[in-house]
């Protein structure tokens, strides 16, 4: 009669959160700061709009940093249910957004793409948060139309208009990165909500033939797939960032050359302290810095997909889905952001999650760890015999 007191115990004792997911997700903000730093300094210096101040980067992304932690503190508070009933006008409130970031002088345009937009102090770069409101809504979405996920008029091909909508405002701004993590998000939602086989196999198929419509139908995005295949054809040219940011992983082998002592961040690598922050990590740290960051990134993936799980074992399907979008999506961006710098994957755009320099990406970021960490929380309550 004991054990079972003893295990009762030691239930209520336990931590309401997951404490070593909190830290992993500290780990990669902190190191994050030191490597935008690090990678950021040469450019500031070089920077005469910002008046050459070498900490320029290093300031912004320690306000982003409070700004995230802050917002990730308040959002833990939220109960999951709450976001639940909000995620349809969440959804709308991104669409809507993304729509204004493209009307002529309200959205801003940098490099060539319009995804921005400026609120004085910082620019917002809706498709950032658009990720977490589609992992919202889609889970919601596939709650609701549970009984009728086998059918592909009531409940697939709405959420494809829906999808399609999105994805038209997207490559409209272009933003294909962004598109291409929504729909991975969307679909394996899609899937893990229980959609037909038949349609989701069907759709897997249709895939590759829509990627490649859409890369054949950008001339842009033809040259990045022809200067990823082969960037030592034109190195000075459509190969310039991958070249770069081979050369950087080369120096890095196992222990790298040490922290601050990059080359390619000296104006040689674009896009050094956002896009290609792991060209930086991999030449000052080496394998070893670039395997603990996959290595943080695969234990934020793997604990998601078991929050998920405890989830449905509490039979709070909402809340199971949405920890399994937010785990795919750190997942997969995380996957196409290190294939990118690796020279595995053509050029996307896409920064590194918690790590790359951005104020929206930080906040999203932040935010959608503390809803994971909030479904966690709730799941421990509940197997405790308290009210979520």
């Amino acid at each position: 009669m004991l054990a079972p007191v003893m295990t009762s115990r030691e239930n209520m004792n336990a931590p309401n959160y997951d404490q070593l997911l909190l830290w992993v997700t500290l780990i990669l903000l902190g190191l994050g700061l030191v490597m935008v730093y690090s990678a950021s300094i040469a450019i500031a210096e070089a920077d005469k709009a910002i008046g050459h101040q070498s900490a320029y980067f290093l300031i912004r992304q320690s306000i982003y940093i409070t700004m995230g932690v802050v917002a990730a503190f308040v959002t833990f508070q939220i109960p999951v249910v709450w976001w639940q009933k909000m995620a349809p006008y969440l959804f709308i409130t991104g669409l809507g957004l993304l729509l204004l970031v493209l009307v002529p002088g309200i959205g801003r345009n940098v490099n060539g793409s319009q995804r921005w937009l400026s609120l004085i102090v910082f620019n917002l770069q809706p498709s950032e948060f658009m990720k977490l409101f589609a992992a919202m809504y889609v889970s919601d979405y596939a709650v609701r139309k549970s009984a009728q996920m086998d059918s592909i008029i009531r409940g697939f091909l709405p959420m494809v208009a829906v999808m399609v909508l999105v994805g038209f405002l997207l490559l409209r701004e272009p933003d294909f990165g962004a598109f291409a993590v929504i729909a991975a998000i969307s679909i394996s939602i899609l899937w893990l909500g229980g959609i037909n086989v038949k349609i989701f196999m069907g759709l897997l198929l249709l895939l590759p033939v829509a990627v490649v419509g859409l890369i054949m139908s950008s001339p842009y995005r033809m040259q990045r797939v022809i200067g990823f295949m082969d960037p030592w054809a034109d190195p000075y040219g459509k190969g310039y960032q991958l070249s770069h940011a081979l050369i950087a992983f080369g120096r890095g082998e196992w222990l790298g050359v040490g922290l601050g002592a990059s080359v390619e961040k000296l104006l040689y690598l674009p896009e050094a302290h956002t896009d290609f922050l792991l060209a930086v990590i991999a030449e000052e740290l080496g394998f070893v810095g670039v395997l603990t960051v996959v290595g943080l990134f695969a234990w934020i993936v793997i604990r998601a997909f078991g929050i998920g799980k405890e989830a449905v074992a509490n039979e709070r399907y909402f809340a199971a889905l949405l920890a399994q979008g937010i785990g795919v999506w750190m997942g997969v961006q995380g996957i196409i952001n290190i294939g990118v710098n690796m020279g595995v994957l053509p050029t996307k755009g896409l920064t590194l999650p918690l790590l790359s320099f951005g104020g929206s990406g930080i906040l999203a970021n932040c935010i959608a760890m503390a809803v994971l960490l909030r479904v966690d929380y709730e799941n421990r309550r509940l197997q405790k015999g308290l009210p979520a």
